[in-house]
């Protein structure tokens, strides 16, 4: 029910969307048939094309071309799809979004070159693009994306964690591509510069609101719909806001423990889950993740009034307040 409302919010996109799905499966063509089969695997497991519904969106506060819209788009979801092969190389990942990783069903070695492969078709098709500023601006997203990648494998199984850490940390990992998806659409249709700095702050916030309402239901929700076991962020070696609420609770340190020292057992994994949707720490994070959303929406209402501003505040309400 939840992906049925959501792809209802999409249906005013969905040619635009239908022709950059197109695109997605062309870029990451390739002669060798493991890097083409690897790629595709990825592709194919789909996902929410968030980067790609703001960018179309954003772009409609300008001079929309579906052209240069859907090579911003397929540049920005191929940098989210390596960045995914990478993430499951690093946390051992053998399940996404209840597919077979890359690593999985290859190795490695096969994964860490199919996500730079996916790195450099990102490149490939912005650079048709005619404008140095987008280029630019998508550089220096892909190096904050990798400095967040190291960031994450030096807190992983680190306790010593404050919430500004954890800021920092998702803000590389998610609210920075959501924030360029929306700068680089208002760029690259010309918007005014005022048009482009609000729609790159919307996209800062939704997307921090995003990912900590990611971190809690990877908590709350079930094996079944995450497509992974529920609290797979602590069994991975990594802190997340609710778990940064409580963290030091003596009762939760030996879950803590055993989660990082991979010696939880399906028991207790199911007593962990338990504790931690009982502390109040699941309250406390939807608290800041709503006071993101806030600021995102604050965003959106000083802009032009039209279908493209009542769609960004749709979305983004759906995305903050997700069951999946």
């Amino acid at each position: 029910m939840e992906k049925l409302k959501l792809m209802s919010l999409y249906t005013a996109f969905r040619k635009d969307l239908s022709f950059i799905e197109k695109e997605l499966e062309q870029s990451v063509d390739s002669s060798s048939p493991v890097i083409r089969q690897a790629s595709l695997l990825l592709l194919r497991a789909g996902g929410k094309r968030i980067r790609p519904i703001f960018v179309i969106l954003s772009s409609q506060f300008g001079k929309y071309s579906l052209e240069n819209v859907s090579k911003v788009a397929v540049s920005l979801e191929l940098i989210h799809m390596a960045s995914l092969v990478h993430d499951d190389v690093i946390d051992n990942s053998d399940v996404r979004r209840g597919f077979e990783t890359v690593k999985a069903r290859w190795n490695n070695r096969i994964a860490m070159y199919t996500g730079d492969y996916i790195f450099s078709r990102a490149l490939v098709s912005i650079g048709e693009i005619d404008i140095t500023a987008v280029h630019q601006l998508l550089a220096e997203t892909m190096l904050e994306i990798c400095k967040g990648e190291i960031i994450q494998i030096e807190y992983q199984q680190q306790i010593d964690q404050s919430f500004r850490d954890y800021l920092r940390r998702i803000k590389r990992k998610t609210a920075l591509l959501l924030s360029s998806s929306c700068e680089l659409g208002a760029r690259v249709s010309e918007a005014s510069p005022d048009i482009v700095v609000k729609l790159k702050r919307f996209g800062y916030f939704a997307g921090m609101a995003f990912q900590i309402v990611d971190d809690i239901l990877d908590i709350i929700s079930t094996d079944e719909k995450l497509g992974k076991p529920a609290g797979s962020d602590l069994l991975n070696g990594h802190l997340t806001l609710p778990t940064l609420y409580i963290k030091d609770e003596p009762e939760f340190q030996p879950f803590l423990k055993h989660s990082f020292d991979g010696t939880l057992t399906e028991e207790d994994r199911s007593k962990m889950l338990t504790y931690i949707r009982q502390s109040g720490a699941i309250e406390k994070a939807q608290f800041v993740s709503d006071l993101y959303l806030k600021k995102a929406v604050m965003e959106v209402e000083s802009l032009p009034d039209g279908d493209a501003k009542k769609s960004l505040l749709q979305i983004a309400e759906f995305l903050s307040k997700r069951k999946f």
